[in-house]
């Protein structure tokens, strides 16, 4: 099997295996740390992934890695439109609901407005909402590249709500807790699991 054939034989069980558990490409590469791009690339035979990625989605799909790259059936090429139509709609879910949070909150301040209460500080419980939406949104389509830098942004929201709502002063040095909060943040998104590997026994 030449190197053209290897290309197109992974390309299709990466495909068949992918489809299998209704994942799509943009959701794949999510959980390789690649991008949709790079699975495409990959789908259409024109890279194959390196010996690491090969492993992963040998665990990811509980085959071998030999299985991968055997040939089981026949190559197709994917349908790219498809695939993209897919990706654009889940943006725009993620945008509707986020606008929409916002939209209720705009509402709210203006009927408040109306009544003869100006309470600017509700476009900070908004900010707030929007950004929780988004992160769990995020988290339900697995667009969770970028799941720290929003978590983080969202605890921030948290200690400037804080900081204004206050009934006293507001006291600057609340935000000498967001340091470690922000730092606990990123260490907690960056744990990951330590794969052990056993000692072979040497031979007698």
């Amino acid at each position: 099997m030449d190197l053209n054939e290897l290309k197109l034989v992974t390309a299709s069980n990466i495909i068949r295996l992918r489809t299998g558990r209704g994942m799509t490409q943009a959701e794949l590469g999510a959980r390789l740390n690649y991008s949709d791009k790079t699975i495409s690339k990959w789908e259409r035979g024109e890279a194959i992934p390196d010996a690491f990625v090969l492993t992963q989605l040998a665990e990811l799909f509980g085959v071998s890695v030999d299985f991968l790259l055997s040939s089981h059936d026949k190559w197709e090429k994917p349908k790219e439109n498809e695939v993209e139509e897919v990706r654009y709609s889940v943006e725009h879910i993620i945008a509707i609901a986020v606008i929409g949070v916002l939209t209720a909150f705009l509402i709210a301040f203006v009927t408040l407005w109306l009544m003869g209460i100006v309470e600017w500080r509700i476009f900070l419980f908004a900010l707030s909402a929007a950004i929780l939406v988004y992160m769990i949104l995020i988290c339900v389509f697995k667009r969770t590249r970028q799941l720290q830098y929003v978590i983080a942004l969202f605890v921030a929201s948290l200690f400037v709500i804080v900081y204004f709502f206050l009934p006293t002063a507001n006291p600057w040095q609340l935000f000498l807790i967001l340091v470690p909060a922000e730092a606990l943040v990123f260490l907690a998104c960056n744990v990951k699991k330590k794969h052990h590997h056993p000692k072979k026994q040497e031979k007698s």
